[in-house]
């Protein structure tokens, strides 16, 4: 017979590879149309549009943070101890609490849509995007828990399916939109924009309430008040939640400064909104692509960790931590070193922009802390440590906005460039420090920094070595960048290949029968 742990963590695998399956199908299918969305509109609407972004992204915590991350926890937990019924149980309340934040920051939105538009927005567009997100927001709320339970119960799967069509509705939907209005000036174009999400939200909604329909059948639920879920639920949400609200409140003011703080260093309100554009909305999507790979498991970590915290299995917890950290840390910095040896390159093939090179260099450098930091973040909200992972975050917010509002006006472009890097470095440290504290796994810096480096450096030698060269510029640009991946990772095996199986644990994956 399969041993439970060898199941459980077979699922995980497997769960992982779907999740990040889709996750690569959807992030590059969402920034290729995001590139020709860019391209298409130019960097002061991407700018614009990047602060409605923000609005919406306040929105959307309000309506969904804590009770979320309370089904995941209370889900994994209770299949891990196989009452089925009352994880199930537990999923139709969080939907209920879902149900009336959705409704109720809906309705705060669309009280406040004037002031947001004119003061927030400063008057570039009208109530109506404003008004089309709160529609979505209590189809959003839901769909996050229902996503959430699917991916606790082991059926990834079908959250996956559901994000899948959810994106191409929204091409679709926005390509079409957009065919209309981008004529029409920046207000039109937000408002297609926008429309086309809360459009492929409601089709989303649709998918995962329908496959939430499918796995209630399978339980008999209890139909009397657990008075004892429901306050587990709000002790896991509440705390969550209050503290989510204050980040990303703090999160939305920071946005709102940049422009502002931009033009106080000498720019015209244009320009400005043209560099917050060119480097929230193009450019840091971009470094972010990669993530999908590490996003993925990070969300795979909450209800893994959360199952061996359940069954006091501590020296799994390191063991699996460590092993995460080095395949982390090799993935990080192939992908910081693409960015940084080829800026000049991946610009033209992007954006055919040079000036957004400079930008790919430089942050490149921090890709590395980006990507590790999702990572701790999902081993610690699995462990428990929500409140420190929220504490951490608004400490990070409150610095930044310090700089931003101090600093940009000093320093320009350059004092926004260096909130960013101040923000990642900390949020980074103090959420490793924190794991460490909380997991004590044992961190080998050799392989996880010093080795990669080195691989990058040499596999970027041997790029030089042998240069290629085709009458096509495009095709020149793009076989280096994959001859350069490929040398790395032929050299990392080559150099680490006994540490690597290890690390993928591949003999547990063929258990004994």
């Amino acid at each position: 017979m399969v041993t439970n742990q060898a199941y459980l963590f077979c699922i995980f695998i497997i769960n992982g590879i779907i999740l990040t399956s889709s996750s690569l199908l959807i992030r590059g299918a969402g920034l290729i149309f995001n590139i020709y969305v860019a391209n298409k509109v130019g960097q002061e609407a991407i700018g614009i549009f990047s602060l409605v972004m923000s609005v919406y992204s306040f929105a959307i915590t309000f309506a969904t943070s804590g009770v979320s991350l309370a089904c995941t926890c209370i889900v994994s937990e209770e299949f891990a101890k196989n009452n089925f019924s009352k994880g199930i149980t537990a999923v139709k309340t969080c939907i209920f609490f879902a149900l009336i934040l959705g409704l109720s920051a809906s309705f705060l939105l669309f009280l406040l849509a004037p002031i947001i538009s004119s003061n927030w927005l400063n008057g570039n567009v009208s109530n109506i995007p404003i008004y089309s997100i709160s529609l979505g927001l209590p189809l959003i709320s839901i769909s996050a828990v229902i996503g959430g339970s699917l991916t606790s119960i082991g059926k990834s799967y079908k959250s996956a399916f559901a994000q899948c069509i959810e994106l191409a509705i929204k091409i679709f939907a926005t390509y079409f939109l957009l065919s209309f209005s981008i004529t029409k000036g920046i207000d039109a174009i937000c408002t297609s924009l926008i429309i086309g999400d809360v459009i492929s939200e409601l089709f989303s909604f649709l998918l995962n309430f329908i496959f939430y329909i499918i796995e209630k059948r399978k339980f008999k639920l209890s139909r009397s008040y657990n008075k004892e879920l429901n306050i587990k639920i709000f002790k896991i949400a509440f705390p969550v939640a209050f503290t989510s609200y204050i980040r990303s409140g703090l999160s939305s003011l920071k946005h709102f400064l940049i422009p502002i703080r931009l033009q106080a260093s000498g720019l015209n309100y244009s320009l400005a909104i043209s560099k917050y554009g060119l480097i929230n909305g193009m450019v840091m999507p971009v470094l972010m692509f990669a993530s999908f790979f590490v996003n993925s498991f990070s969300g795979l970590l909450i209800p893994e960790y959360a199952r061996l915290q359940a069954g006091k299995n501590f020296n799994r917890m390191k063991t699996v931590c460590s092993k995460i950290f080095t395949v982390t840390f090799s993935f990080s910095f192939l992908i910081a070193s693409i960015f940084f040896f080829f800026s000049n390159e991946l610009s033209i093939l992007i954006y055919k922009n040079i000036e957004v090179a400079a930008y790919f260099k430089i942050f490149s450098l921090l890709i590395i802390f980006m990507y590790i930091d999702n990572i701790i973040d999902g081993i610690l909200k699995g462990v428990g440590s929500q409140f420190g992972v929220m504490v951490i975050n608004i400490c990070d917010l409150l610095i930044t906005i310090c700089i931003i509002y101090f600093i940009v006006p000093i320093l320009g472009t350059n004092g926004y460039v260096f909130s960013i890097f101040v923000s990642e470095i900390f949020n980074f440290t103090i959420s490793f420090l924190l794991l460490k504290n909380k997991v004590n796994f044992n961190f080998d810096f050799f392989n996880c920094c010093i080795k990669p480096i080195f691989i990058a450096f040499l596999a970027f030698f041997i790029n030089l070595i042998f240069p290629v060269s085709f009458n096509n510029i495009f095709i020149t640009y793009i076989i280096k960048i994959i001859l350069f991946s490929l040398s790395y990772i032929c050299l990392l095996s080559f150099l680490n290949y006994k540490k690597l199986l290890d690390n993928f644990n591949f003999k547990i994956l063929k258990p004994r029968l």
